[in-house]
């Protein structure tokens, strides 16, 4: 039995050659994930929610048969390199970080929002009090020094050193 024979083509797939290319695509998603590293579905940077998202739609298209297995795996071998280029990139040259990930934004200091920097950030200070609540489990700022919105997105509070 050939290959072609085991997964089928692209039109007419019986139930067996569906399951095989599920299996398939399982390993090799896989294999892609443990090439790219921990940071694809640790980090959640621009850069890792794009592979996550490319991989999950290009996969898909060789478990149904919509494309070629083998280019479908082979493209989705070449986004996995790229990534781990722009990742190892992004790990040692700060500037290339700022310009593919952007950078942390201020959006309290000093007992005050910045309202400048909330519009950048596109946050409400309803949103960022929810962050506060979440995590300090309090509505109460004096203790608060800084808050950043972190490159991923995520709210950072930095307490006061006597707090």
């Amino acid at each position: 039995m050939n290959f072609h024979n085991l997964i089928g083509r692209e039109s007419d797939l019986t139930a067996m050659q569906m399951a095989v290319r599920g299996v398939l695509v399982f390993i090799v998603a896989y294999l892609l994930i443990r090439i790219s590293g921990r940071r694809s579905f640790g980090m959640k940077s621009p850069v890792d929610n794009i592979i996550v998202i490319l991989l999950g739609a290009i996969l898909s298209r060789a478990a149904v048969g919509a494309s070629p297995f083998i280019p479908v795996v082979v493209t989705c071998l070449v986004i996995v390199v790229i990534h781990r280029i722009l990742s190892w990139l992004i790990s040692i040259h700060p500037t290339f970080g700022k310009l593919a990930e952007g950078e942390k934004i201020l959006l309290y200091e000093n007992g005050n929002f910045r309202e400048v920097k909330l519009k950048r950030a596109l946050i409400s200070k309803a949103e960022i009090m929810q962050q506060i609540r979440t995590i300090l489990h309090s509505e109460n700022l004096e203790k608060v020094d800084k808050i950043f919105m972190e490159r991923d997105g995520k709210i950072s509070i930095i307490l006061k050193p006597n707090a």
